[in-house]
């Protein structure tokens, strides 16, 4: 099994007991996964455009990415929750990051396991 990173940015998955509030980006650090060099997004497409109290108001349908390569055997990908979320259910091998883990003024550095949207 594989995972690739198809987010615009490093993830760093911690050990479970990591604590947040401390500074040190290697305290529990178990694995960083580095960006691809383009990163999963939606696609917007819209279908409907309207008028609503003067004010513009499209119809739009979010299942497509673009740079989401075909799913693969063994292969995962973290993706935005955006595009895990609109491509849900007919791709299983899509993961999001989950449970953050923060610096004293609350920066998210990281987390502390990858999740399967369902």
């Amino acid at each position: 099994m594989s995972i690739s990173n198809l987010t615009p940015r490093v993830v760093r998955i911690y050990q479970a007991d990591r604590p947040n509030g401390v500074d040190d980006l290697d305290l529990g650090l178990r694995k960083t996964l580095d960006p691809a060099p383009q990163a999963a997004a939606l696609e917007p497409l819209p279908l409907v455009g309207t008028m609503q109290d003067d004010i513009p108001l499209e119809l739009i349908e979010y299942g497509h990415a673009d740079n989401l390569p075909a799913a693969r055997d063994n292969v995962f990908l973290i993706v935005p929750i955006e595009v895990a979320l609109a491509l849900h259910p007919r791709r299983a091998d899509l993961l999001v990051t989950h449970d953050e883990v923060t610096t004293s003024d609350g920066t998210v550095i990281g987390y502390r396991s990858l999740a399967q949207p369902t």
